[in-house]
């Protein structure tokens, strides 16, 4: 299904890739009896015959053990602390069910970092390649800052999407917490990357590392050419404008109503032109003379403010006009990510549930890495109620699990409330739907899409309408109604 490719970033330490040399090496071993029974009397024939069919029982014998190992019922192992060989052989079960849940997914690459390198991708947004600017080390240590005060804890994976797909692991976490990230990360996020619609829309995800190693590299040789001071000041400048400088819908360029016209008499013309031998011979039309009319510039508002400085502005020279594309590229990568927090992480959250769970009813995972799991699992999807002091507003993987989990629940178990809300829903596939959800919305449109009456009492959710003409906040809209 996937490559995988695993190793040690902090350590330097890549394993050794397995040999694949064994079928050669075996040709090889047959060449070589061959050679010593042309010396041998033919009296010790059947002896080497019947010793090369022992050897060849015996490697198909290992060969229906591997495959036993994959398909047998015995737990894996769960120590407390990881290896590679049992992270490669969690990830190859967790693959196997990925398969039948008919996730797609990037081949994925499993890179294994210190605290200190997760805090660096925390800086660089999670790319592996960026390049040199301020805000990024202002970032680092603030995070190092919290961090070390006990103030906050440092997630236990990222994810880029990327192709192959980058997944960074703690070296920290236990045995258990890499077999979830495996989940999280690599499968739910990895398959939420390459299905859902705005990520293959605005995205490129085989070409994104190969495009930041040329901005790192661009940007550094503007640096040595015009000076940082006038780089960072033109990076400053865009890093503000960035959330700014993306395109939200692709659409064709809008014609003016005077090119409309001016098409439509070239097609007339050119109709005339091929029945009419005539028209051929008409006198040309002198163009009215019209005053001047100052036209508004541009004639419509633009949302992509960074576009339109780039192509418009009269006084960048062409390396300043390169680097605001580079910031408004990348931006633009990282739009659906923004635009898709509740889904990606609900999608990613209910799949390493799922997966997890589905190893645990094939008796391959034990009630203690179970009771770890779910620990960690409880944990991540909390919703704080809105009356304690800590809550931050709605948490992305508390509603995005529930509602995830809710689409299945419609499909295989609806209530004459689901009938009537959701009757195309209702008793439907549940993982056809799920993957239709996925791949067709966004947040706002999978909010109002699939929110049901029974999750909305679940979770009693309300609404607030914050008016600045009234004195006080009003509850426009409650669970319970």
């Amino acid at each position: 299904m996937t490559t995988r490719h695993l190793h040690n970033e902090a350590r330097g330490y890549q394993p050794e890739r397995r040999k694949t040399s064994g079928h050669a090496k075996g040709h090889h071993g047959e060449h070589e009896g061959e050679r010593k029974l042309d010396h041998r009397e033919d009296a010790e024939a059947p002896e080497l015959a019947a010793e090369a069919a022992r050897h060849k029982e015996h490697g198909l014998a290992q060969q229906r053990e591997v495959q036993m190992n994959v398909a047998d019922k015995r737990p894996l192992p769960c120590p407390s602390d990881w290896t590679f060989e049992l992270i490669e052989e969690y990830d190859t079960h967790i693959s196997h069910v990925a398969e039948q849940y008919e996730l797609d997914v990037y081949p994925i690459q499993l890179e294994l970092i210190s605290a200190e390198q997760m805090m660096d991708a925390y800086a660089s947004v999670g790319m592996p390649v960026n390049y040199r600017h301020w805000s990024f080390g202002k970032h680092f240590l603030s995070t190092e800052k919290s961090y070390r005060r006990g103030q906050m804890g440092l997630a236990y994976e990222i994810v880029i999407n990327s192709n192959p797909c980058i997944a960074y692991l703690m070296e920290e976490n236990t045995m258990t917490m890499q077999a979830l990230v495996i989940a999280h990360a690599a499968y739910g996020h990895n398959s939420f990357f390459k299905g859902n619609y705005l990520f293959r829309l605005w995205t490129d995800a085989h070409a994104i590392i190969d495009y930041l190693v040329y901005a790192k590299n661009y940007i550094a040789e503007c640096e040595e050419r015009y000076g940082l001071d006038r780089v960072e000041e033109l990076l400053d400048s865009c890093h503000a404008l960035m959330n700014y400088g993306v395109d939200r819908y692709k659409r064709p360029q809008k014609l003016s109503l005077e090119r409309e016209a001016a098409l439509r008499r070239e097609r007339e013309a050119y109709l005339q032109s091929q029945v009419n031998e005539l028209w051929r011979t008409l006198p040309k039309q002198q163009m009215p003379i019209t005053e001047e009319v100052d036209e508004r510039f541009p004639p419509e508002p633009q949302e992509n403010l960074l576009y339109f400085a780039e192509k418009n502005s009269p006084l960048l020279e062409p390396w300043e006009r390169e680097v605001i594309r580079i910031v408004r590229k990348i931006g633009q990568y990282f739009y659906p990510q923004r635009q898709t927090p509740f889904m990606n992480e609900g999608w990613a959250t209910f799949w390493h549930y799922t997966l997890l769970n589905t190893l645990y009813t094939q008796g391959k995972l034990e009630d203690g890495f179970m009771m770890e799991f779910l620990h960690s699992h409880s944990n991540v999807i909390y919703q704080p109620p809105v009356t304690k002091p800590y809550y931050s507003g709605i948490n992305p993987y508390a509603l995005g699990f529930s509602m995830m989990s809710d689409i299945r629940r419609i499909c295989e178990n609806p209530t004459e409330e689901d009938r009537k809300w959701f009757p195309e829903l209702a008793g439907s596939p549940w993982l056809k739907a799920l993957h239709y959800a996925m791949r067709n919305f966004k947040d706002e449109s999978f909010i109002a899409q699939y929110l049901s009456p029974h999750l909305i009492r679940e979770m009693r959710l309300f609404s607030v309408l914050d008016d600045d003409m009234r004195d006080a906040l009003e509850v426009s809209a409650i669970h319970d109604e």
